[in-house]
């Protein structure tokens, strides 16, 4: 009787160590997690708070390298002036309402994530070698949209305040204003990281005709990941046509032509 017991408890911890495993393993590569640096930056940027900094330099050097460097070009980050120079550049009124109006509309994101998982989720079965990079949120000043490192994807919230935002009206005309909003986060986010996975063969050496091509295979590509048509350019349509004329074509495929 002892030794039934024993069995059955063993048996019990066998059963809840599967069903953990399970657990464990049914969570990987579910979710797309983003990081919120633009709030760290937030912090810095309107009270000055000195452990923000801190933790911008120590837990995201490589972010925050990009930012001060790549994307508002004020100097090299090891300059002994540069946080002051970061801190001094965003007490402009503009620049302090942007910040502002960035933690308004974006304090949640997770239908963002959402719909990133789904589509880094069907790149990953879809185009052969794909892996899931770092993707982390910033606030520039109304510069780059979208910033691609080595297995890093920096998403500028400050350009993503919808088609209808008074401080874009200055700055943008129209039709640039009508991409310049929170539904094209995730397929920018993939076009721009394919782009930088696939860059054009010889580009110098290419006609206009072939790198717009080459861009609207891209473009198609991201539509599909992302399950929407959000570009429509007369390339793309070209691209779903010759798609349609081969429809044992698969991705890879046609990422190689």
């Amino acid at each position: 009787m002892k030794n039934l017991k024993y069995i059955l408890f063993a048996f019990v911890l066998l059963c809840a160590a599967c069903d953990w495993a399970l657990k464990d393993n049914s969570t990987i590569g579910k979710t797309v997690e983003v990081v919120r640096y633009d709030r760290l930056e937030s912090r810095y940027l309107t009270t000055g708070d000195f452990s923000a900094l801190q933790e911008m330099n120590t837990e995201y050097p490589v972010e925050t390298k990009m930012l001060i460097e790549n994307v508002l070009n004020l100097g090299a980050v090891y300059e002994p002036d540069i946080n002051s120079k970061l801190l001094n550049y965003y007490q402009d009124t503009i620049l302090q309402k942007l910040i502002a109006d960035v933690e308004e509309q974006y304090s949640n994101m997770d239908d963002i994530k959402q719909e990133m998982t789904k589509a880094f989720a069907k790149a990953q079965k879809e185009v052969k070698g794909f892996t899931i990079p770092t993707i982390y949120t910033q606030i520039g000043a109304f510069d780059q949209s979208i910033i691609v490192g080595d297995q890093l994807i920096g998403i500028s919230l400050d350009k993503y305040l919808g088609s209808n935002y008074p401080l874009y009206q200055k700055y943008y005309n129209a039709n640039q204003r009508s991409t310049m909003a929170r539904k094209y986060i995730t397929p920018d986010c993939i076009f721009f990281y394919l782009m930088s996975l696939y860059p054009m063969k010889n580009i110098e050496d290419s006609s206009q005709y072939a790198k717009d091509m080459h861009t609207a295979r891209l473009m198609y590509i991201t539509n599909r990941l992302v399950g929407r048509k959000t570009f429509n350019t007369n390339g793309v349509k070209a691209i779903e046509k010759y798609m349609k004329q081969h429809d044992k074509l698969t991705i890879n495929e046609l990422l190689k032509q």
